[in-house]
């Protein structure tokens, strides 16, 4: 069918075009994209066997949706995909404020047009992208601003009594019709407006300042919220939820893997800034491996959550971090060092909520304490678990431990500072500088080049302070290891000495 030329109803009609509900179409596109094996929400990671068939389902059911679950879960990105699933153009009333349709219309407007002009009446054809609204649920969210009101001014420019249907101005809910209308957080919106919801996806009826108007609109209705065990801000009321039909548990990744496609897909790198830092698989993990710590945290709140948005600020400012470095020095290339970590701490705490204990240690603390957890578990990852060595005798460890010869460089008083802005070759020399610690890493990782063999000498220094074996200080522009029981107690114990004790 070729709209450019169906201007008007009649021809509209001679072109034998049928009206369906927005649900119906729906659920027709839907049928056809499963059929051809096509991904419905392209760009939604993590929920392949989880929420996508459920929203699926869902559609297929002609049912509202209600999204359940913690902030920066992808719930209004998946709503807004929704529309591709649409036709790509339908027809209105030509000037109609709810987009009537020209073979069913609703509104007293639309129908006096087709009384005055008949099958002359004008229409217009809508875009699938101008047939998506949102609203974010506030408190001072009003009936008016979602169903409407009497506009006096109307009255008074068209010269009508308030008693005529035409002086009514329209929410965004009746403009809305024959379309997507999401309302995020959903529990936000106070009681009496959740009732006026409930009435609309209930009987259909619209009322605005004495008018009950009877309109049908035909809207899928998509809602956000937490849930209501998880927030102190408000509540479904329980008729609106009873109301909507299908309630979609989503989800944080479930493991690494998907958390490293999710940052890697939503990530703004600069294209200067790709030619000149490289980040290895390390380096993205240790990331998106804080988020996991913070989610598990005693000081997190984690009825509020812990978004995607962390390791995505938190990647690029990790980028940004080895860029700046780079500049300073005059580096035309760089990679992205443990100790360049510490510059991803603002955009921890600026993405958590602290409970009352995180508050007491301080948002900078608890940043710092989520990074070191994140090189913890990390670590045995990559090299044998320092814990499971204290466990051995002290006869099979002292054997067995590959970590002995760097601690005890260490024990005899020696240090490490690895500056903030410091040129790369010079902190590879201060790494060289510690005794087994190239020969440990190339036992474990043989193949590894220069540039990698460097990263993971930095990354056994940090990953042995999170064990607690060597002391680690963030001091301002450099991180210092040191002898950890010499940095603690000031004793000169051996470290031979402190493990048989632990053994």
């Amino acid at each position: 069918m070729n709209i450019s030329n169906i201007k008007t109803l009649g021809e509209l009609k001679a072109s034998g075009y049928q009206s369906k509900s927005i649900k119906e179409e729906l659920r027709r596109n839907l049928i056809q994209k499963l059929k051809q094996k096509e991904n419905t929400f392209p760009g939604i990671i993590g929920y392949e066997d989880s929420v996508i068939p459920d929203v699926e389902r869902a559609l297929l059911s002609k049912h509202n949706i209600l999204f359940l679950g913690l902030r920066g879960q992808a719930k209004t990105r998946m709503a807004r995909q929704m529309t591709e699933l649409l036709d790509e153009y339908i027809p209105m009333i030509a000037g109609s404020e709810i987009n009537d349709d020209p073979l069913k219309p609703i509104s007293k407007y639309s129908l006096d047009q087709m009384a005055a002009h008949g099958d002359e009446t004008p229409i217009h054809w809508v875009h699938r992208s101008e047939r998506y609204a949102e609203k974010l649920a506030t408190p001072d969210v009003s009936v008016a601003d979602l169903i409407g009101d009497v506009d006096p001014i109307k009255a008074a420019n068209l010269k009508l009594s308030f008693a005529d249907e035409r002086v009514i101005h329209y929410g965004i809910i009746p403009k809305s019709n024959r379309g997507i209308f999401v309302i995020n957080e959903l529990p936000d919106l106070q009681a009496r407006i959740q009732v006026a919801l409930f009435n609309i996806l209930e009987e259909g009826d619209v009322q605005i300042r004495g008018f009950k108007l009877r309109l049908p609109l035909d809207i899928l209705f998509v809602f956000t919220a937490n849930p209501e065990d998880y927030t102190n801000r408000g509540a479904i009321v329980t008729p609106l939820k009873d109301r909507i039909e299908s309630q979609i548990l989503t989800h944080y990744p479930k493991d690494l893997d998907t958390a490293l496609a999710i940052t890697e897909q939503e990530a703004d790198i600069d294209k200067d800034q790709k030619a000149i830092v490289t980040v290895s698989d390390l380096a993205k993990r240790l990331i998106e491996q804080v988020a996991f710590e913070a989610r598990a945290s005693e000081f997190v709140d984690k009825k509020s959550g812990v978004s995607a948005r962390l390791t995505i600020s938190a990647f690029e400012n990790a980028i940004s971090a080895a860029e700046r470095r780079a500049i300073v020095n005059k580096e035309r290339q760089t990679q992205v060092w443990i100790s360049d970590l510490v510059g991803i701490i603002p955009s921890i705490t600026g993405k958590i909520e602290l409970v009352y204990e995180g508050e007491q240690e301080g948002p900078y603390q608890v940043a710092m304490n989520l990074l070191d957890k994140s090189i913890r578990s990390q670590f045995a990852q990559y090299f044998p678990n320092p814990d499971q060595l204290k466990k051995r005798k002290a006869s099979e460890a002292k054997d067995e431990n590959p970590y002995r010869s760097i601690i005890a460089w260490f024990d005899k008083g020696n240090h490490v500072n690895l500056f903030f802005n410091i040129k790369d070759e010079e902190k590879v020399l201060n790494l060289y500088r510690v005794d087994g610690l190239q020969a440990l890493v190339k036992k474990y990782f043989k193949g590894a080049n220069e540039k990698e063999s460097a990263l993971l000498m930095e990354f056994v220094l940090h990953g042995l302070a999170a064990y607690s074996f060597i002391s680690k200080k963030v001091i301002e522009g450099k991180i210092e290891f040191k002898d950890l029981m010499g940095s603690m107690l000031n004793l000169g114990r051996s470290y031979e000495e402190e493990f048989d004790e632990e053994a």
